[in-house]
């Protein structure tokens, strides 16, 4: 078995691709978008890599590929928490805990190069990367904005002494046939209360351009506290602007403003696209692209895909307003069930966002950690 890092094109497109291989025709694992991915990695694509070092590492014997881990120094969390950390992400290997052993002391070695004290992942190069690996819930559907992964993986990290750092809950939700008079009531008493209302745009431009930038701000605002989040810089902002709020359907996106047009509310809801993932097998092109326009017009599964409320407003009940507008519209496109997104363990306030409709917990992950 060799260790090796890559430099090449060819060689990311491997690193990126081989997941695929590992899953191939697995029943719950959802592949990820190959170009995506590469974009990921490329300096000129994603502005993370102006504050990370990155370097990727493969598994290999011979020509088969046995593994891959991507190690990150993220300057401006170690700056922001006061730590000397190394995140690792992009972790996938066969059933081998040798190999695990390997991809990891690789990634030891070059944190330590570098003066770092200790490995913790999985994470990408920042909170809104794919992150948290799967503990609880293998039988379960994975999500596109999520990861999947075999249940030995965190067998062989606990192996390494890897131990638990923060968990994530995810919930699955009914969408209820109606909501109660009381709740609607609530909700439009709360918006004379605080003088707020619910608006929506027609197009992804007109959110984009109107929103996109208060969206993060939000976003940022709202998820400060959390565990290991960094706010977005305005080049990010821009990042994921085109990158997430270009394929949302704007009647899925709730906007809770104030009269001055400030967004201190926000649900945004993608029809689940798990399955039209799996029949694009990482490729948009030539049939990719179909399978998701598919998603779109005819789904049964909605992804909650973000949800913030600016700390000023927090346990107020701005979930109300949020979900008086958006079942609805869920009832009408035919959704049945809903899944969150991960939301760690303590944080009690969005998960009371749930409890009204009866939530399933039916998936956990987490970031693990080891002083290196």
């Amino acid at each position: 078995m060799e260790i090796k890092k890559i430099s090449t094109k060819k060689e990311l497109r491997e690193f990126v691709s081989f997941p695929i291989k590992l899953y191939k025709d697995h029943p719950y694992f959802v592949p990820p978008l190959i170009f995506d991915e590469l974009n990921t990695f490329n300096p000129a694509k994603n502005p993370a890599l102006e504050f990370c070092e990155v370097a990727c590492f493969v598994a290999k014997e011979g020509k088969t590929l046995l593994g891959r881990i991507a190690v990150i120094l993220n300057k401006e969390a170690n700056k922001r928490f006061d730590e000397k950390h190394v995140r690792f992400g992009w972790f996938d290997v066969v059933d081998n805990p040798e190999v695990t052993e390997a991809l990891m002391g690789a990634a030891a070695d070059w944190a330590r190069q570098r003066g770092m004290e200790a490995i913790k992942g999985p994470m990408g190069f920042c909170d809104f990367d794919n992150e948290g690996m799967l503990i609880h819930g293998f039988d379960q559907l994975g999500t596109f904005a999520t990861l999947y992964n075999y249940p030995y993986y965190p067998q062989h990290l606990e192996q390494l002494g890897f131990r638990k750092e923060v968990d994530w809950v995810e919930f699955q939700i009914d969408v209820p046939e109606e909501l109660s008079e009381r709740y609607f009531r609530f909700a439009e008493l709360l918006a004379q209360k605080f003088d707020l209302k619910v608006v929506s745009c027609k197009s992804t431009r007109e959110l984009a351009k109107r929103y996109g930038k208060k969206i993060f701000q939000l976003l940022n605002d709202s998820y400060d506290v959390l565990y290991g989040y960094v706010p977005l810089n305005e080049k990010q902002v821009d990042y994921y602007i085109k990158l997430y709020l270009s394929f949302v359907r704007p009647e899925l996106v709730s906007l809770v403003v104030t009269p001055e047009d400030r967004v201190v509310g926000l649900g945004i809801a993608i029809p689940s696209m798990s399955k039209a993932f799996q029949k694009a097998k990482g490729k948009l092109l030539p049939f990719g692209f179909i399978h998701m326009l598919k998603a779109i017009r005819k789904n049964d599964l909605v992804d909650f895909y973000l949800m913030g409320i600016h700390p000023e407003y927090q346990s107020k009940g701005l979930n109300s307003l949020i979900f008086t507008d958006m079942l609805p519209k869920f009832q009408k496109n035919g959704y049945r069930l809903a899944e969150t997104n991960p939301e760690l363990e303590t944080n009690s306030r969005i998960q009371a966002l749930w409890s009204e409709f009866g939530p399933r917990h039916h998936k956990t992950r987490r970031i693990y950690i080891k002083e290196i």
